[in-house]
């Protein structure tokens, strides 16, 4: 379908083109996947959603650090009121072991979607990490409240019983 559209087509809705390279991201094809978000940013630099989706990724891969935190933060101007991105960023900085950043953002972002199992769960992750460990616990019963997947239940039931440590990295 992509290759069907022209460049004009595309600059004119990206969108295409964005569903495309999540697909190659979760198929595991980086590469692909790169090129195409930055090609959705040629057209549409301000893309919130675009933006959000590489600079975490490369934030989660470990790479291009500095662009990846501007590309989330930029995201976040953009959004303002967007939880998931607000929980994108306080999970960047959770990844980088930078807690107390991340417990803001974390914070803020449970404020603006107060019934996303993800992002409650990542803020248990983060209070647990400052060794806030019963307000973790409290959160983690709380995410397993508003439909979590079936995967994030089975590791929120795990940390309840043993702490973040019990369960492989995220």
């Amino acid at each position: 379908l992509v290759e069907s559209l022209s460049e004009e087509e595309l600059a004119a809705n990206p969108q295409p083109l964005r569903l495309r390279a999540i697909i190659y991201e979760r198929l595991d094809r980086w590469s692909e996947a790169e090129a195409d978000f930055k090609r959705v940013l040629s057209f549409a630099p301000d893309d919130a959603d675009t933006l959000n989706y590489l600079g975490y990724t490369w934030v989660d891969r470990g790479e291009n650090l500095e662009e990846a935190f501007d590309m989330i933060e930029r995201a976040l101007e953009l959004e303002p009121q967007s939880g998931a991105i607000t929980d994108r960023l306080g999970w960047a900085y959770y990844k980088l072991g930078k807690y107390e950043q991340a417990k803001t953002y974390l914070e803020d972002a449970v404020v603006l979607t107060p019934y996303s199992a993800t992002i409650i769960d990542h803020l248990g992750d983060v209070y647990w990490r400052l060794g806030r460990k019963r307000e973790a616990t409290f959160q983690w019963k709380r995410a397993l409240e508003f439909d979590p997947t079936e995967e994030e239940r089975e590791t929120i039931e795990a940390k309840l019983v043993a702490g973040p440590n019990a369960v492989p990295a995220q």
